[in-house]
């Protein structure tokens, strides 16, 4: 790959409050697929001459067109590959009972590679031409159709981790993990697997990692989590993935089948799973003393407010947890979520911080971001560098700077991108930040012409399959 050059419109995040909107901006890649500088307001005039001051002499620059601009790439910090063909299925139930009748049906299937070979590659390309561009992934409890969806990610060129389900009670008997020691053999097969796949040879991380993945603790035997929380403490770079006060009746049950734990939140910690590369997702329902637990662990949040509406699992107050500072990002939730696109996700967490504000709206002491709702900047963040800090990944992805890897859209909301919620006029544009507005409310991957991770093309409407 050799050095190319983008100049147009450039949206950055910056923090929950602010981005960059940049008209004129010159952004250069190096041929190992990491921004190389950024000059952010160059005149036509001046292209030339900037690129050359940077030693940039005969580069190709991608120039964008009216109704065009480039932003990073989205973060999927929670979904289901192996739920992707259930998508829009059971919508009559709540959790508990949706798992029973239509997941774990779907998700027994995957004992078939066969399956898993003819079906993961069509669940990645959707996510990919969706924008995300770092997913975190559940897989099922087979350790071969795993294997099979991390080879998948890794030949498409997205970035990603990739888990393993261990699930040893409370299953149906077609979709359960014989013995603890089974469970963890297959889940230190799959770490093993994933680490051999071939490398991007500039990438700062490889590009698809292992992660362990409890399914959630109702799922998972007390001996089952020591052993994982072992294979934790072994390797404090192993990441961590599990689900976490859902919906009530699931804590409940919970409870139950961990007395001698104070909540939910504690029965990750007292198997020492909660840290700061644990990604605990929906959140929905936590007490005081939990916030304080995982900000203390500096533990991260998926939000997925699609599934917790469809569901009707609750409204989580993402305000009040940005406010004690944990690490918030966005996630699909499919099937639980109808949608594989972040940009779903982020409707709907405007929806659900509305809802929260209007049942707030007499709070004595509002704080920055609790009783309100989420404002576009704040939505960008989530979806964007919020999702690299859940995945501690924010030193890489999640905005544009220098050295950091270009993982990146090209967004239009031009007429002929073809989405009719969207209009543009040439003779009346909007400006930069009404373009982001207009995409981050009404787009959808009909609006992302390319998709890059680490520089290089993956997807988009623009991307030749």
């Amino acid at each position: 790959m050799s050095s190319i050059v983008y100049y147009g419109p450039v949206i950055n995040p910056v923090s929950l409050v602010s981005f960059d909107a940049l008209p004129r901006c010159l952004l250069a890649v190096a041929p190992t697929g990491n921004i190389d500088w950024i000059v952010e307001d160059v005149e036509d005039s001046m292209v030339q001459e900037t690129m050359a001051a940077h030693g940039y002499i005969d580069v190709d620059v991608v120039c964008l067109r009216e109704g065009e601009f480039l932003m990073p790439g989205f973060c999927d910090t929670h979904t289901h590959a192996p739920q992707v063909p259930n998508m829009a299925s059971g919508q009559q139930y709540e959790l508990l009972d949706w798992l029973e009748n239509i997941t774990f049906p779907m998700e027994s299937r995957f004992s078939d590679s066969d399956f898993a070979r003819k079906t993961y590659p069509g669940v990645v390309r959707r996510i990919i031409d969706s924008g995300t561009t770092t997913c975190s992934y559940f897989g099922t409890i087979h350790l071969e159709a795993t294997k099979i969806l991390a080879e998948v990610v890794n030949e498409y060129g997205q970035r990603a981790f990739v888990g393993k389900c261990n699930m040893d009670q409370n299953s149906p008997a077609h979709y359960i993990e014989p013995s603890v020691e089974q469970s963890i053999s297959a889940t230190k097969a799959l770490v093993s697997h994933i680490k051999q796949l071939p490398a991007h040879p500039h990438s700062p991380e490889p590009l698809v990692q292992p992660i362990l993945t409890p399914r959630f603790a109702i799922s998972c035997t007390s001996p089952l989590l020591k052993s994982l929380g072992d294979m934790a403490a072994s390797d404090p770079n192993l990441r961590i993935q599990t689900h976490v006060s859902e919906n009530p009746n699931e804590i409940k049950f919970t409870m139950s089948l961990f007395p001698q734990c104070v909540s939910y939140t504690s029965v990750y910690e007292d198997h020492r799973l909660l840290r700061a590369n644990t990604i605990l997702a929906h959140a929905v329902h936590l007490s005081e003393d939990e916030i304080d637990l995982i900000a203390e662990r500096r533990a991260g949040l998926s939000h997925c407010p699609t599934s917790n509406f469809n569901l009707q699992s609750g409204v989580a107050p993402i305000g009040r947890y940005l406010d004690r500072g944990i690490k918030v990002g966005l996630g699909t939730d499919v099937a639980g979520g109808y949608s594989p696109s972040i940009l779903n996700a982020v409707q709907n967490a405007s929806i659900a911080s509305k809802v929260i504000a209007m049942q707030d709206r007499e709070a004595a002491s509002p704080g920055k971001f609790s009783h309100k709702q989420l404002s576009v900047q704040s939505l960008l963040y989530l979806a964007t560098m919020g999702g690299a800090e859940v995945c501690n990944l924010e030193k890489f992805v999640g905005s544009f700077k220098p050295q950091k890897s270009f993982d990146a859209l090209v967004v239009s909301v031009r007429n002929d991108a073809g989405n009719p919620a969207i209009w543009w006029s040439e003779s009346a544009p909007r400006n930069l930040a009404g373009m982001l507005e207009q995409f981050l409310f009404a787009g959808d991957n009909r609006n992302i012409s390319r998709v890059y991770v680490q520089g290089r093309l993956i997807g988009g409407t623009a991307f030749l399959r």
